[in-house]
């Protein structure tokens, strides 16, 4: 029997992308084109985490590549960072129907490999962006207490710190790009937390 060791941040994410495609079992995987598992650099220090694929993403098999990508993307480069130089995940691995909101039932079988990545990152900063990916994140990765976290308005914008599995994570919640698109007040906070963010990253 062949043991492999010493694997690359890159290959074991691949590793886990096979392994998500094999193993999980859910209907939404039914109804897409494609698994969309994340995209950017095993090495990242920061960490975005969005809610689930939407039309372009369930099409290329890739996170962020529709108008929020772009608007992303964006930000991104104001601050004086790339695509390349983050990870980007989902909560949910598989587009949702019409892009309804993630069930219950979908958090729990998705969130275990979203973890995983985590795990095998190792990023410093976590960027949650919306609602569910912010309440599961400083919930400690668990859906048990989302209900009890403040929603998205209260939390943007303000560094949270999150232990899990004795390992300490700092938590950025913003906005999802996507709603700026349909509330143009909040386009002028979304643009507000990434300069937020640039000053804490320049802090290290």
């Amino acid at each position: 029997m062949m043991i492999v060791m010493n694997l690359s941040k890159q290959k074991l994410l691949d590793l886990l992308k096979e392994r998500v495609e094999k193993e999980l079992d859910c209907s939404l995987k039914k109804e897409a084109n494609n698994l969309v598992f994340g995209k950017g650099s095993s090495d990242a220090e920061i960490f975005f985490i969005g809610e689930a694929p939407g039309k372009e993403e369930d099409l290329q098999g890739i996170p962020f590549v529709g108008r929020s990508g772009k608007e992303l993307d964006k930000q991104l480069r104001r601050i004086d960072l790339s695509l390349d130089e983050v990870y980007i995940a989902n909560i949910l691995k598989y587009r949702p129907p019409k892009n309804r909101n993630p069930t219950s039932k979908e958090i729990q079988k998705h969130t275990p490999y979203l973890i995983e990545q985590i795990n095998i990152i190792k990023p410093k900063y976590l960027v949650t962006l919306g609602n569910y990916a912010t309440k599961f994140v400083l919930s400690g990765f668990s859906q048990k207490g989302m209900s009890k976290i403040e929603g998205i308005a209260s939390l943007h914008g303000r560094k949270a710190e999150v232990v899990y599995e004795e390992k300490t994570y700092f938590v950025f919640p913003i906005y999802h790009p996507a709603a700026m698109m349909y509330n143009g007040k909040v386009r002028g906070l979304f643009e507000k937390d990434f300069l937020i963010l640039a000053s804490l990253l320049s802090e290290k």
